[in-house]
């Protein structure tokens, strides 16, 4: 989506899922309860400070550190954006509320909309997202086909593979039962980068996710990570609030700090080492690269402060 604003309107890990793959760890708040997480308006007086200084951006995306669906002010903020700004709109849902018409209407002025399903079985369903209570596969999958019928703007499915979870064959062939009923624009095909919630959850190899993709029909792709030439484009000043905040949002490899920051790698490796430094943050190695956590105050070490390179 080139370079996104992200705005968050859930606190920290409040989401309907505890995916066993997610990056930001595991959920505190497995809830299905929408209600206001965050002041709404202090969202929006944020964004009006952002655009009133130049702000510029690809898209922005509402995301974040949950789910943001369950923010009961998202079509206020969806509104308010498409008010005061001509950038594009996204936002990426689990899809796990998109069977109540409330949610659905709160998207409907979104220009992308970027749901997630990853598993078509319950066994599936239930050993890859462990999902909130009550939260039924069937009624999600119902609820994916009714927005894709009401949504006019770009629709946009993500499909997390997690190896000897949900890439069997049998996985595969009910989630293209899936993907043929809720008809996307296109499937995004992904699997585990950063470290993971639950240890041992790994990757699925590339071969294994070419074979998927072929598997789950031709509007199936892989996404690959934004090339050097691409982040290349557009390099600005960086500082280390601007890499300790990215790193408090998720963990990042030094390319990907490059990349969200528009920086020169030089520029934000002077900073990553900073925080190494100051054990703001620490390194772990997944896949054979160095990833940077943030570390909360008081917590233990767990990798090493080798800024990877």
């Amino acid at each position: 989506m080139g370079r996104s604003l992200g705005v968050d309107l859930v606190s920290l890990k409040t989401c309907s899922f505890n995916c066993a793959y997610c990056q930001l760890g595991e959920t505190t708040n497995l809830t299905t309860e929408r209600k206001a997480y965050v002041p709404v308006e202090a969202v929006l007086a944020e964004l009006d400070r952002w655009l009133a200084s130049d702000g510029s951006a690809d898209i922005i995306t509402l995301s974040g550190s949950g789910e943001p669906t369950l923010s009961s002010d998202i079509r206020t903020v969806v509104v308010w954006l498409k008010q005061h700004t001509s950038i594009p709109v996204a936002v990426l849902t689990n899809g796990s509320l998109l069977w109540q018409a409330e949610v659905r209407e709160s998207l409907l002025q979104a220009d992308l909309l970027i749901p997630s399903l990853d598993a078509a079985t319950e066994l599936g369903f239930q050993r890859v997202n462990r999902p909130a209570p009550r939260l039924a596969l069937e009624l999600i999958l119902a609820g994916l086909e009714k927005t894709r019928r009401e949504f006019r703007g770009r629709f946009w499915l993500e499909v997390m593979l997690v190896s000897g979870l949900n890439d069997t064959e049998t996985e595969l062939d009910a989630l293209r039962g899936a993907i043929t009923l809720i008809r996307p624009d296109c499937v995004q095909l992904n699997t585990v980068v950063r470290p993971p919630a639950c240890p041992g959850v790994v990757r699925v190899s590339e071969p294994r996710l070419r074979q998927a993709a072929a598997r789950l029909g031709p509007g199936a792709e892989i996404i690959a990570p934004l090339s050097e030439s691409q982040a290349a484009r557009c390099l600005g000043s960086v500082s280390v609030d601007d890499v300790r905040r990215l790193v408090q949002r998720r963990p990042c490899r030094l390319a990907d700090l490059t990349t969200g920051l528009a920086s020169h790698p030089n520029e934000v490796l002077k900073y990553v080492q900073l925080l190494l430094d100051q054990q703001d943050i620490e390194s772990r190695q997944q896949n054979g690269e160095a990833y940077y956590l943030w570390r909360p105050a008081g917590s233990p070490q767990t990798g090493g402060d080798d800024p990877g390179l």
